[in-house]
């Protein structure tokens, strides 16, 4: 998207309209109803963009040939002057859409933004800004955006369905989410309960995102992820109990924030059999539909796969895998053994769960990707995480947000689960 000047033509009005008109313009212009960018200061190791007034949120990225990161603000006009520094050689400004800007810092040398948030109300956003190698820039360029949140000001009045730490307006894109500060898991965090007969196999389903953490958020009657996935989650459970071939437990059964790390390690600390992390996608064509199944690999399979590694993995950092005393090139052997091995399984199950859904739900003619997702980590768990299916798109949003919608993904899931474990006996 280019960057373009703003116009206004008042055309053949009459004179008691143009002048409304050009009151209505003035007051516009006033400094107590401007809604733009003080300034823009790359100092050092951080990007400082001040405002006159609260953003609704803001977005970066990057972007290759020439090389640039560019921020999206949503509710702020340009304005103010642009301080280049360190990586960035210049600092220019533009119109995005009906209330928005972009920033475009075109680079010096490869630098990422690795973080960052909003301060002082919303009207303060700093980024952080680390050099990388021109390789690393590359694979950045072709993932996806960090987004970022205000927090609401104390004493403020917080609608009901807005998360207590950070607010999301309904009215912005479908692909609105949250980046959550990094966290490390917590110790001796309570495992959940496990349901069903003891010599079963066990299955963990994961409901993605929660607490503070809403996920994408749908432009169709604002439709959280973290709620859908809990319900969609809750239907897979009492299904598969219902089947009374497996033990099942969830790693959050509530409106709770887990980080990554403490998703997979609950699944690992239960001994779990297979993992099934549940999500809603969102993406800017409102046309994009259908369910799909992720696997681990450290090479994502395509662009969009990317972006979804991108947008998922910001939640937390990576803990590794304790070996305990081996030497780091026996612990490295062990790990890239057992975790070849889990790969082919949880790519197995997710052309079986394809297959079962197959005609039961909307599924995408290519549903089995490929992702570097931090919650697919586990080395000795088989694992896949289900998108399953578009906020941004009408149509999933519906079938999500329905009981039948989820009844069908449950059914998907059962009979892929039940002839996988059946599978595996067989061969044993």
């Amino acid at each position: 998207m280019g960057l373009r000047g703003s116009s206004f033509r008042i055309g053949r009005l009459g004179a008691r309209h143009a002048v409304a008109l050009s009151l209505t313009c003035a007051a516009l212009a006033s400094p107590a109803a401007a809604q733009r960018i003080d300034g823009v200061k790359v100092d050092g190791d951080r990007i400082v963009v001040d405002l006159d007034a609260p953003a609704r949120a803001a977005s970066s990225f990057a972007m290759a040939g020439p090389d640039r990161i560019v921020i999206d603000l949503d509710g702020i006009r340009p304005g103010g002057r642009g301080d280049a520094g360190g990586s960035v050689r210049t600092v220019r400004q533009g119109v995005r859409g009906d209330d928005g800007s972009r920033i475009v810092l075109d680079l010096a040398e490869t630098a990422m933004v690795t973080g960052g948030g909003f301060s002082d109300g919303g009207r303060r956003l700093t980024l952080d800004l680390r050099p990388v190698t021109a390789q690393r820039f590359a694979r950045a360029a072709g993932g996806g955006r960090m987004r970022f949140l205000p927090q609401p000001v104390v004493g403020a009045i917080v609608p009901a369905s807005s998360s207590a730490a950070m607010v999301v307006d309904r009215r912005q894109r479908a692909t609105a989410s949250v980046a959550v500060p990094g966290a490390r898991a917590r110790r001796g965090l309570p495992l959940p309960k496990v349901d069903g007969d003891a010599d079963r196999p066990l299955v963990v389903i994961d409901a993605g995102h929660g607490g503070h953490d809403p996920g994408a958020i749908s432009p169709h009657g604002g439709l959280r992820e973290k709620d859908l996935t809990l319900k969609t989650a809750r239907a897979i459970r009492d299904a598969l109990l219902a089947g009374g071939r497996v033990r099942v437990a969830m790693t959050r059964d509530r409106d709770q924030f887990l980080v990554l790390q403490e998703r997979y390690a609950i699944a690992r600390r239960l001994g779990a059999n297979l993992f099934i992390s549940v999500h809603c996608d969102s993406a800017d064509n409102p046309d994009a539909s259908g369910a799909s199944i992720y696997t681990l690999s450290e090479v994502a399979s395509d662009r969009e796969a990317a972006r979804l590694a991108a947008r998922e993995n910001k939640a937390d950092i990576l803990a590794g895998v304790d070996l305990g005393r081996q030497s780091a090139d026996i612990s490295s052997i062990l790990i890239d053994l057992t975790q070849r091995e889990t790969m082919n399984e949880s790519a197995g199950f997710a052309r079986l769960l394809g297959r079962e859904a197959k005609g039961v739900i909307p599924l995408k003619s290519n549903y089995h990707r490929m992702a570097s997702l931090m919650v697919l980590k586990a080395p000795d768990l088989p694992s896949i995480l289900f998108e399953t299916g578009y906020l941004s798109n009408e149509g999933d949003a519906k079938r999500l947000d329905s009981v039948d919608g989820r009844k069908a993904i449950a059914k998907s899931v059962t009979q892929a689960v039940e002839i996988h474990f059946a599978r595996r006996m067989a061969a044993r």
